[in-house]
Order: structure tokens, then sequence, then C-alpha cells
């Protein structure tokens, strides 16, 4: 007896390894460090980028896994897993990311984690699921590196708020232009020695002259041609009195509106589905996407205690992507592995991920 069960066993494993893998929905593995892989992760940071519209833009820094589906009738999703690394540059800044500098580790660095689906269709990308989170590197790590660093602070601690107050006072008094209102504080830092508090922040042109404001509540924004604005301001904390010494950089940008998007409807709380916005032009029918892009959502209220803004609120994500068809990639299905033909064979094998780092690990 024992003998029969083992014979229908191999049999049965046998039977396996004979099917022909492209009769199963397979994905493949790519490099990491693959220039396709590449694409697809600059891809994902452009998206989250165009999405953000609080805190700093974000760059790559790894790319953790990758796995690639066939999506029929055509196309390919890419499920890509990245991390990214908070930069200096504001969201509203105008400067391509590309020549933005990495916040380093003694600035108290913060690092994004990703996950993102991409479709690939006629050569063109559609990110049709988006999922982020971003922290602050530990107090720990931070002082190891620089015991005298200064830490994060809450954007809406005391010392922070007095200082953005005063930064943005003294820079409307010396403007002989528009008079410029608060967007956000973006970051903040208490500085033990001297004592000092240190302060980032966005701003935004009024309809108002900054030399003949009597009353800012009346000022309003631009409604076209709008001026946004940067500052860095450090409030020095001296026995005679506080000191500011504030510098804005005012650059002229186009409004970040959201992206137009169709009609949508709940599948879950925060979740929606929607066409994408953009599609293949002269696609047949069955190939075009209704699985849903990311829907864009007003940020939350801030929490209490905040240093920084996580990326978790860029954008909401959704977990399907299909055809019109009624095929449909499915997280948790049993996929499996393509397998290498004879010919195949003799290619190298893919290197296993993660891949290369660009500037250093949190």
């Amino acid at each position: 007896m024992k003998f029969l069960v083992l014979v229908l066993c191999l049999a049965q494993l046998w039977g396996c390894h004979a099917v022909p893998p492209g009769l199963g929905l397979a994905y493949r593995e790519l490099d990491c460090d693959d220039p396709e892989t590449e694409q697809v992760a600059m891809e994902a940071v452009d998206y989250i980028n165009k999405n953000r519209n609080r805190g700093y833009k974000h760059t790559l820094n790894q790319i953790d896994k990758v796995k690639v589906w066939p999506r029929r009738p055509m196309g390919e999703v890419f499920e890509i897993e990245i991390d990214t690394l908070e930069t200096t540059c504001h969201v509203l800044d105008p400067t391509p990311v590309v020549n933005c500098s990495v916040r380093q580790l003694t600035e108290h660095a913060v690092e994004g984690d990703c996950d993102f689906r991409v479709l690939k269709q006629d050569g063109q990308f559609f990110v049709s699921f988006a999922k982020c989170d971003s922290s602050p590197d530990s107090a720990e790590d931070v002082l190891k590196v620089c015991p005298d660093c200064p830490l994060l602070a809450p954007i809406n601690a005391t010392r922070v708020v007095r200082t953005v107050e005063a930064a943005l006072t003294a820079f409307n008094a010396d403007n002989n232009g528009s008079y410029f209102q608060l967007v956000e504080v973006s970051r903040a830092q208490l500085v033990p020695l001297p004592p000092s508090t240190y302060v980032e922040f966005a701003v935004a042109a009024t309809d108002c002259v900054a030399k003949e404001v009597t009353d800012p509540a009346k000022c309003n924004l631009l409604a076209e041609k709008q001026q946004y604005g940067f500052c860095k301001a450090t409030l020095n904390e001296k026995a005679t009195g506080d000191a500011v010494d504030v510098t804005c950089t005012v650059f002229q940008t186009e409004p970040k509106l959201p992206q137009p998007q169709p009609d949508t409807y709940t599948l879950t709380p925060g979740v929606a589905s929607a066409v994408p916005a953009t599609l293949p032009a002269n696609l047949p029918a069955a190939a075009m996407v209704v699985g849903p892009l990311v829907v864009a959502v007003p940020p939350p209220p801030a929490p209490v205690n905040r240093a920084h803004y996580d990326l978790r609120h860029t954008f909401t994500g959704v977990a399907s992507v299909e055809s019109a068809s009624g095929e449909a990639f499915q997280v948790g299905k049993v996929h499996t592995v393509v397998q290498p033909d004879v010919a195949a064979a003799t290619r190298p094998l893919v290197r296993p991920c993660p891949g290369r780092i660009r500037h250093f690990k949190i």
C-alpha cells in the first residue's frame, strides 16, 4: 500500500513538471538593478512626488523586490517594493528631483517604504496601486552619528510656532511685493547650543501688498499664477531678546491641481476605484484598463506632535488591476514562477533582491 501511494505521488509530481509553463498565470523575476526595473521604480517615485502636496520630495534609494505578471490580453504588471529618502526640495519647489539633495543622516533623515503595482502597456506606465509610509531615523541612530545634532521637533510645538510667526513677520516687513501667508510648517529642530529653534516652512503670495497690509485676514491667495515660497529661519534666544534670521526663496509655479478623476465608487473605507485618466490610444476594448488608479484625498488633520508629513497620507490605494475581459491580477492567488526552457538554462541567474543602495541605509 505504501508503495502504491509513493508511485501515485511521484506520478503527480512528474505531471506538475510536465505541464508547459505557458498554460498557467506565471510571473517572471527581474534583477532589482535591471534597467527595466529601475525605469518602473522611477515612475513610482515620480508618481509620489506628483501626488504629494505636503512636505518634501522623495528620491529612490533602493529597490527591495520586483515581480512581473503577464496581463491578458496585453501588457504586464510590475509588483515592486522600493525604499525612498526625503530630499531637501519642498514639493512646491519646481526643481527636478534629480537635482535635489538628499537629506543627510546628520539632518535627521526620513525614509519612505512603498509598494506599487505599475501596468506597462504599449510602452506607457499606469500606476494601479500605491501604498507608502515614511518615518524619521531613530533619535538613537542620529546621536550615534552626530551626538550634538538637533533632532526633529513637533511642528506644532510652542517654540516652533513662535519662530515661524516671527520669521514670516520679518520676511513680509522687508518685502516690497506681495504679502505672503503661511502654507505649512514643513520641518523644525530645537537646537540646544546655542539655544535656538530652526524651522522650514512654505508660503504663498496673496493679493495684498506687504507694505500696505493692516489686516492679514482680508488677504486672499492669488487665483492665477500663484507664487509659492520656501523659507528657512532660526530664532536665537538671547538674554537681550530673541533675534530671528530668515531667508526665503520665492519661485513661480502653477498651483498643484488634483488629477482629473472619473466617477468612483467606494470599495472599502478609504479605498476607491476609477478608470485611469489617460490610456494608450487605439487599443481594443479588451485591453482597456478597468482597474483603479489612486484617487487624491485631502490631507488629514495634523496629528499632535507630528514631526514630518508621512507618505501614507499622500494617496490611497486599491488592490486590483482588471481587464475588460474579466481577467484580473489578484493578490493572494497561487502563481508559478516562469520555468526556463533548455535554451534559457545557459543564461546567468537573476541576482536576488534587494538591489543596490544609492545613498545610505537607515
